[in-house]
């Protein structure tokens, strides 16, 4: 005997394919989109079926956005020679909220992680460094998390970068070991921005 509706249970099975998001949490959120006047549920699947459609990554710098370039890299107002490296777009959204950060920044999509098969073919690891061989950039920030796959993908780009002329710098204090960076409050990301310091055997 089948107890929830086939309608609901598909709901279900589609939001637990969401990172994060287990049997219960997505009956419960099912439910309560379900409890919704139906208006609000329309709204909800007319922005998802619209995602695709005006979201696009940004030529640039890989963020998502609906204009290309996106609104930091077409703001005259920004130091473009100035790029921080960051794993995902959400790390980008919380070092934008210290609000110390006037440079531009390139969205790697990832980390390196053997392991899960992700390797630098698979980041936008080449495109960095064809912006860098442009000449127009001064300082690459990288800003990746302090965890394992973070700090490997770190010593990789460091590495690759070491034949250029760019000033290398790597967030300082006040990311503890082992935290996605995207967790860290607004305070101690501003702290790590402003007190970047170069990488170890660079001038």
């Amino acid at each position: 005997m089948q107890i929830i509706p086939p309608a609901l249970e598909r709901l279900i099975a589609d939001l637990t394919r969401l990172p994060g998001i287990g049997r219960k949490t997505a009956t419960r959120l099912a439910l309560y989109i379900l409890r919704r006047p139906a208006a609000e549920g329309r709204n909800l699947a007319h922005d998802l079926m619209v995602l695709h459609d005006t979201i696009h990554l940004c030529h640039q710098c890989f963020t998502f956005s609906e204009t290309d370039p996106c609104a930091i890299c077409g703001n005259p107002g920004r130091d473009s020679r100035l790029v921080c490296v960051v794993e995902e777009p959400g790390d980008q959204i919380a070092i934008e909220k210290t609000g110390v950060f006037r440079g531009t920044y390139h969205i790697l999509h990832g980390v390196i992680a053997p392991m899960d098969g992700i390797g630098p073919d698979e980041l936008k690891i080449r495109e960095l460094r064809q912006r860098v061989a442009s000449g127009q950039v001064d300082e690459v920030l990288i800003a990746t998390s302090s965890t394992v796959p973070g700090e490997a993908t770190a010593s990789y780009l460091a590495e690759m970068l070491q034949d250029t002329k760019v000033r290398l710098s790597r967030l300082a204090c006040g990311i503890p070991m082992g935290m996605d960076i995207k967790y860290a409050d607004e305070h101690t990301l501003a702290r790590a921005v402003e007190s970047r310091q170069s990488v170890p055997g660079r001038t």
